[in-house]
């Protein structure tokens, strides 16, 4: 194409000075031949000067159009000509070539427009730098992370200076190899695992990795564990040491026999007890746990509660009391509810005997009802109540082992609650008892009584 080009404007050029021989022809004729030639001049010269004018303005235009395009003006073109001569042929062509570089960088445009666009939206900070270590390009997520501006062009270490990055990001750039690392100081109470990639060019490329809810599980993970093995590994060894001691003393007098059986069938119920929680945790933590809504009255569950889970305080000395609810109604599994009471009350039960009563109430708090199990007892000392939702986390262990508790009823309450779309949490002041809280929202208008069917 710019060979043809070329070509077409070279003859543009010798047209020119084919004229202008022309012209010195005449001028040579007429200094010969007198008046004849006068008149050939006359005609000539307007007509040759006409030519020659519209040739070099069009000439310029070209001229102007390639600078425009030099400048990145890949909009710009020349005026249509229907001539058909060389000069318009040839800005046909250039319009032509105009046309294909702007619809080319228009393309290009839009692939780096999307290719943004995905680099954004990846959960991993991706960023490249050029060999000297200067910033090419980096996305969203890891100038949130950098919580400062990456500018492009400018060194890396002006923005990021976390040493595990810095270390990785020199090897790969030295060595032209995969560095892999891992940082938790790149951000505040986050962990990266850090990826350093030679690109082609000498540069690199950079994926940060967000772990910090994986190596959260992980930790959560290695806790239950290590709690479920110690929790099971006490009565496993009570047991095995008075089944060692029957075993050993065949004539045992038959109180000690009792009296050892009764502490193995005890060890036993709590280690049934813990196998039935950690069950029923692990079944209202899976994503597969459904409930059995329906819409039911507040002050229906709270009697409906009190009634089934009487017999929990029987022989306890503790009243069991309402403390009144509204007959708003809610969508609650009914099943759920009566687990959640229970918990709550037998953990009350536990731990507050010296307060005599535990009442179980209700009431409206804007769109939803406010439930609540309070107790009269000592009290949790403020420390505490953000923690004791936690698996295995007791106020006091020793009276929690001594009464049975595996440290899971609460946690399980909580799964339960936050699968009704609900809150919960506890208030407590040392020696005024302790009451938890937890919320369920209204139902919808639809399933009141009397509502209309929409």
């Amino acid at each position: 194409m710019s060979s043809n080009l070329l070509s077409r404007l070279f003859g543009a050029i010798l047209l020119l000075l084919v004229l202008e021989a022309v012209i010195a022809g005449i001028v040579n004729q007429f200094l010969a031949g007198g008046w004849s030639v006068l008149v050939a001049l006359a005609i000539t010269v307007p007509i040759a000067a006409w030519v020659a004018h519209r040739v070099t303005a069009r000439l310029r235009r070209v001229a102007a159009f390639a600078r425009q395009i030099a400048e990145g003006n890949l909009a710009a073109r020349l005026p249509r000509n229907l001539s058909g001569d060389d000069l318009s042929v040839m800005e046909s062509a250039l319009n032509q070539t105009a046309e294909r570089l702007h619809a080319s960088f228009a393309e290009s445009e839009s692939r780096g427009q999307e290719l943004a666009a995905i680099l954004d939206s990846m959960q991993e900070a991706v960023f490249a730098v050029t060999p000297e270590g200067a910033v090419r390009w980096s996305n969203a997520v890891m100038q949130q992370i950098a919580n400062t501006q990456i500018r492009t062009g400018r060194p890396l270490v002006h923005s990021v200076r976390d040493p595990e990055v810095l270390n990785c990001l020199r090897g790969t750039l030295a060595g032209h190899e995969v560095r892999n690392g891992r940082s938790s100081s790149l951000a505040p109470g986050r962990v990266f695992e850090i990826s350093t990639i030679p690109l082609s060019d000498g540069g690199a490329l950079v994926v940060l990795r967000d772990v910090t809810s994986i190596e959260a599980a992980e930790r959560s993970r290695r806790e239950f564990i290590a709690n479920v093995s110690h929790e099971l590994r006490t009565p496993l060894t009570s047991i095995q040491g008075y089944v060692e001691t029957l075993i050993e003393d065949p004539h045992a007098r038959p109180e000690t026999t009792r009296e050892f059986l009764g502490v193995i069938l005890k060890n036993a119920t709590r280690m049934n007890r813990l196998t039935e929680d950690l069950l029923a945790l692990a079944s209202v933590e899976s994503p597969d746990y459904k409930l059995a809504l329906q819409p039911i009255r507040a002050s229906s569950l709270v009697a409906d509660a009190i009634h089934a889970l009487g017999g929990i305080v029987l022989d306890s000395g503790v009243e069991l009391e309402s403390a009144g609810a509204p007959d708003a109604q809610i969508m609650a599994d009914p099943d759920a509810m009566i687990q959640v009471f229970g918990n709550l009350i037998e953990n009350s039960l536990k731990y507050a005997k010296s307060g005599k009563r535990i009442c179980v109430g209700a009431q409206l708090a804007g769109g939803e009802v406010q439930f609540s199990v309070r107790d009269f007892g000592p009290g949790i000392a403020s420390e505490h109540l953000n923690r004791i939702f936690e698996r295995f986390y007791r106020v006091d262990k020793a009276r929690s082992r001594e009464s049975g508790g595996t440290g899971l009823g609460l946690a399980i309450v909580m799964r339960i609650v936050q699968a009704h779309g609900g809150r919960i949490w506890a208030e407590s002041e040392l020696g005024s008892g302790a009451t938890f809280h937890f919320t369920l929202p209204l139902a919808e208008p639809a399933a009141q009584p009397g509502a209309p069917a929409v």
